[in-house]
């Protein structure tokens, strides 16, 4: 009744702006945390298996689906489909359409990076990245969509392709310098410690594919150049600080130890040599435990495992009290995970959402500094955190 008290004193809005917020009002969902009450708004449904989710500087969204469909969402949540993705795009287990970046000088360029899983040789696969350009077709041209992929260029291929559905990683984050790709272990954990190959590693390459000639391998002709940090076992999040130097990222443990780490040039994460996590239905012991020599230990970890994914450092401009936090989803529980962040250490946690919207699988701060979910299912939905 206040709200709607609060409406009519509004003689400036126009009739129609009063019946869209209350529509999302009827549907929006309250949530109190720690340090902010806020809304919980469903802005699209239907979307199958959403996977990664990137702003257009218009304020539209760009959404990956893991089956190999990319879809534009409007600023008024129309849903159109976009094409032209890579022909050798494969659905596979927990591989197929997965992260995307847009450049920095988006505006200009119209370019965005994509990971996918490719497809190889006698049903192997692994996870690549192409550079292509978003436009608006021509007018003449007949595609359904009113975006479309051109100009699309390859810039990374995972080495060696392998058999399985697991550990693709995906994430993707460009920053003013770089484009970083997260890697998984695919399954074949021993090759996370042998540079000589790209599996458990976070790739650093420069905006055109090139490899920048600091990274921390490039002197050493048995590794691969393109390694930035390797030992991980599946980065699922990857996200840069507002300070714009220190990468977070997690990744996921197997039974329990989930990692959240700031990432080191050249820096060693341990798998499988160490982890908190243990093996699956047997609870045995993997590697040599829990800290060795030349590993790094994660800042934060999880037992049990939440399985993370997404992760986005809040700037604070439209959540002031979750400034410098880091949030990220869990599929495991359908969580949405707040990490106080002080002086580059968690001191605290706070676990929201409670399973209420499913599981989430990617974190994103709006342009508007609103939180945008994307849960992660065959009906899966985009969701919008509002502040009250």
């Amino acid at each position: 009744m206040h709200f709607l008290i609060r409406l009519a004193r509004l003689r400036h809005i126009a009739p129609f702006a009063i019946l869209f917020i209350l529509s999302v009002q009827a549907f929006a969902d309250t949530v109190k945390s720690e340090k902010h009450t806020f809304s919980v708004d469903t802005l699209v449904k239907d979307l199958n298996h959403p996977w990664s989710l990137v702003f257009r500087p218009d304020g539209s969204m760009v959404v990956s689906e893991r089956n190999g469909v990319l879809k534009h969402v409007s600023t008024t949540h129309e849903v159109t489909p976009i094409q032209g993705l890579p022909d050798k795009l494969v659905d596979k287990g927990q591989g197929g359409l997965l992260g995307l970046a847009l450049a920095t000088d988006f505006e200009e360029s119209k370019t965005v990076y994509i990971a996918f899983t490719e497809s190889g040789h006698l049903g192997k696969s692994g996870t690549s990245v192409v550079r292509a350009q978003l436009n608006t077709p021509s007018p003449s041209s007949l595609a359904p969509s009113n975006l479309v992929l051109s100009n699309i260029t390859p810039l990374f291929t995972q080495t060696p392709k392998l058999g399985g559905g697991r550990h693709f990683g995906g994430r993707l984050l460009v920053t003013d310098e770089y484009l970083y790709i997260a890697l998984g272990d695919r399954g074949n954990q021993d090759k996370a410690q042998q540079n000589r190959s790209h599996v458990g590693t976070l790739i650093r390459l420069n905006h055109d594919g090139s490899v920048p000639i600091d990274n921390p391998f490039t002197s050493d002709p048995t590794a691969k150049p393109e390694i930035f940090s390797f030992g991980h076992r599946n980065i699922q999040g990857m996200t840069i600080d507002n300070d714009g130097k220190t990468i977070w990222t997690h990744e996921h443990g197997p039974q329990g130890g989930d990692e959240l780490n700031p990432i080191a040039k050249g820096a060693n994460y341990g798998w499988p040599i160490i982890t908190y996590g243990v093996n699956y239905g047997t609870g045995s012991a993997i590697g040599k435990g829990t800290e060795a020599d030349g590993m790094e230990q994660p800042l934060h970890y999880w037992v049990p495992s939440i399985a993370p994914s997404g992760l986005e450092m809040v700037s604070g401009s439209a959540f002031p009290r979750w400034e410098g936090d880091l949030l990220l989803g869990s599929l495991k529980f359908g969580l949405l995970v707040r990490l106080d962040i002080e002086n580059g250490k968690v001191v605290s946690e706070e676990r929201l959402l409670d399973g209420k919207f499913g599981r989430i699988r990617d974190v994103v701060e709006g342009p508007d500094g609103f939180i945008y979910l994307l849960t992660d299912s065959s009906n899966g939905a985009l969701l919008r955190l509002r502040p009250q």
